[in-house]
């Protein structure tokens, strides 16, 4: 699927431009205000061991990819879905691209749209902001609506235990995946840890 066909396809569902109103939520940047409730969201979607994913390899001691990070909200303001994007390389010294996840929607709220809403944005900003692929581990049967394959990811792997067919990958340029391969590795800034003051 061509990059400009997903984006034409899309605008129906949510626009591109943040904080546009899709049925009853909103999808905005992330804020720092958000960080408890988006953890808390995450656990109740997906449970305490999504901490133990090979993902969050990637993802451990390093901030999502500048732009990306993306929360829904009801109509009162609270946090009903989360999705983030962060900075990989693939394969050692190989080209950038960026891992999606994890994209989570509030257990109790379901078919509202607002996990494929929040996909078709974070796919549209990580166009706009000139991002050459995306991939994610994940189920190809939902993944596919968005363009996501393993088509292109044969020759790829994550640093850890994981389902090879559930390696999915997205072109947002054409030809940015031909021949990539080798173990993906974190890319993105790492987060400053804080220095405990010296006993006197």
């Amino acid at each position: 699927m061509e990059i400009a066909d997903f984006i034409a396809e899309g605008a129906a569902a949510i626009s591109p431009l943040e904080g546009e109103i899709a049925g009853a939520f909103v999808i905005t940047a992330e804020t720092a205000a958000d960080i408890v409730a988006r953890e808390a969201l995450l656990d109740r979607a997906m449970g305490l061991s999504r901490r133990k994913k090979t993902s969050e390899k990637l993802r451990r001691g390093r901030r999502p990819s500048e732009g990306l990070t993306f929360v829904a909200r009801d109509a009162s303001g609270a946090v009903t879905g989360t999705v983030r994007l962060w900075d990989v390389v693939l394969g050692e010294g190989g080209r950038a691209a960026l891992l999606l996840g994890p994209l989570a929607v509030d257990p109790t709220i379901k078919n509202a749209g607002i996990g494929s809403a929040l996909m078709r944005h974070a796919v549209t900003e990580a166009a706009r902001l000139g991002h050459a692929a995306i991939l994610l581990v994940g189920d190809a049967p939902y993944y596919e609506r968005f363009g996501f394959s393993a088509e292109k990811t044969g020759s790829l792997a994550m640093p850890g235990p994981y389902e090879r067919h559930r390696l999915l990958a997205l072109e947002l340029v054409e030809g940015a995946l031909a021949g990539a391969q080798g173990t993906l590795k974190a890319a993105g800034r790492k987060l400053k840890t804080q220095r405990l003051p010296l006993a006197a």
